[in-house]
């Protein structure tokens, strides 16, 4: 096997080579646009814009020529298609938005292009970002690159898939209940929710939304860090975006040494796969080793969390798009229909009502919080699950009590302002696992320097000498 060079394939060392002058954005974009043929049969894009990409090359060419060259510049990345890109088809996966072409960007894509980036192509989500999983009624269904046979996770698994194939070092996606982490850690990349309102969230119906982010999938965690040291920083366009975000650093310095660390497998509740609770107890380990004081904590929690979040969920589809019903019904995901259908239930007070349970959940993180850095868990609690399943399987108690939950990642939405990321740290049967840190209020920096340090000593190449998904044609 080929060994992985995570650092050569970085967007950090793309676009160090390209200001440089030994690295030209058009030899960057042909290779990303012949890799997302390669890669074809796992159907990670929707859209694959190869005129327009190799015309947004040219432009980079010129201005890497002339001594121009931005932070991202001629790096190929990939949009979800739950994202409007001004030019390309944007359907959020589903029929009900027919045709829709866009003709102005969000202020993440203005971000990204005015930092250099060239976007290949829209990546495929399920309908309206729904799933954990990425099946799409439009699009159809998206592949993990380590098993074809089971799903990348969702509802970024387009832009999971892409960036865990070595198409593109980066690609954006949305977090609203573990959407960037869950295929972050089934695909085996880093994906990051940053603390709310970093990057400004303005292509929702509801700009006081507080469940949702922006966040990179990345192939390393320093290609993390320059996706939001580009993207973040106020806009008005987000009433909820803030005013005055902590710089980020690139390249990222690891820190551990002299940091506390809480660390809970199960969160209290979850039955979790022995063999990715031993990754993650590993990963700790070595933060130990770094300089780290590692505690082990039981919050008092319950699958009540998770059954809040889908309240919230449910209620947000069907104030967003439940309209659609009407005319679509027949073309449209099922559970989509059923979690819209669901929401109609919920009386106002009850809804408002949830705001006190959050709280509750917040008091209880904040104390652990208060006592350590940041709080390490699995990012999920299962191996990647074969494409003959769906979400409602793992929303089951077990006889034991316990939680089958797939992911551990929407607690962390209810609290939104807490930036969470998903790091490799090995594998599970031979499928990616992922470690989740979760730190302090808008402590986007530091979460992102411990990520650095299990990095160091939990990366693909550390680990088992590279990763096969980079290689192979699908």
């Amino acid at each position: 096997m080929v060994k992985n060079n995570n650092a050569a394939r970085s967007a950090v060392a793309m676009a160090a080579r390209v200001r440089a002058g030994t690295l030209r954005p058009s030899a960057l974009v042909k290779r990303a646009l012949a890799r997302s043929t390669e890669i074809g049969g796992l159907n990670p894009f929707m859209l694959v814009d190869h005129e327009g990409a190799r015309a947004a090359a040219t432009d980079s060419d010129a201005r890497a020529a002339a001594g121009h060259a931005g932070p991202l510049e001629g790096v190929p990345v990939a949009i979800k298609d739950f994202t409007p890109t001004r030019g390309h088809l944007t359907t959020r996966g589903s029929w009900s938005t027919g045709d829709h072409v866009p003709d102005a960007d969000p202020v993440i894509v203005q971000r990204l292009k005015a930092a250099g980036a060239v976007i290949i192509g829209k990546t495929t989500t399920p309908e309206f970002a729904y799933s954990s999983y990425t099946h799409s009624p439009r699009w159809g269904v998206t592949r993990n690159p380590h098993d074809p046979e089971r799903t990348p996770g969702g509802s970024s698994g387009g832009s999971g898939c892409a960036v865990a194939t070595g198409c593109v070092p980066l690609a954006e996606g949305t977090d609203m209940g573990g959407s960037v982490r869950i295929p972050a850690a089934l695909s085996g990349v880093v994906g990051m929710k940053p603390s709310l309102g970093r990057i400004p969230m303005d292509i929702l119906p509801s700009v006081f939304d507080n469940i949702s982010h922006f966040g990179p999938l990345a192939s390393c965690v320093d290609d993390a860090a320059l996706f939001l040291s580009v993207t973040q920083g106020p806009d008005d366009a987000d009433i909820q975006s803030q005013p005055n975000p902590e710089p980020i650093e690139v390249p990222v310095q690891a820190s551990a040494e002299g940091l506390r660390f809480a660390l809970s497998t199960d969160l209290g509740y979850y039955a979790v796969d022995p063999e990715i609770a031993a990754r993650v107890e590993s990963a700790a380990e070595s933060l130990a080793r770094r300089g780290a004081r590692v505690e082990r904590v039981d919050p008092p929690w319950s699958r009540k969390i998770n059954d809040t979040w889908l309240e919230i969920w449910g209620v947000t589809l069907a104030a967003a798009w439940g309209d659609r019903l009407a005319e679509f019904r027949d073309r449209m995901d099922p559970n989509v229909v059923a979690l819209i259908e669901g929401a109609r239930d919920m009386g106002a007070i009850d809804f408002k009502r949830i705001e006190n349970y959050r709280t509750r959940l917040w008091q209880q993180l904040r104390a652990i919080l208060a006592e350590h850095d940041a709080l390490l868990t699995p990012t999920c609690a299962n191996i990647a699950p074969g494409l003959d399943t769906a979400d409602k399987d793992f929303e089951v108690d077990l006889p034991d009590g316990r939680f089958a939950g797939l992911d551990m990642c929407c607690p962390f939405n209810l609290v939104p302002q807490c930036p969470a990321i998903s790091v490799p740290v090995g594998t599970a049967q031979g499928l990616p696992v992922g470690l989740q840190i979760v730190g302090r209020r808008f402590a986007d920096q530091q979460v992102l320097q411990i990520a650095k340090a299990v990095e160091l000593d939990h990366s693909p190449a550390a680990l088992d000498g590279g990763n096969p998904a980079l290689y192979r044609t699908y």
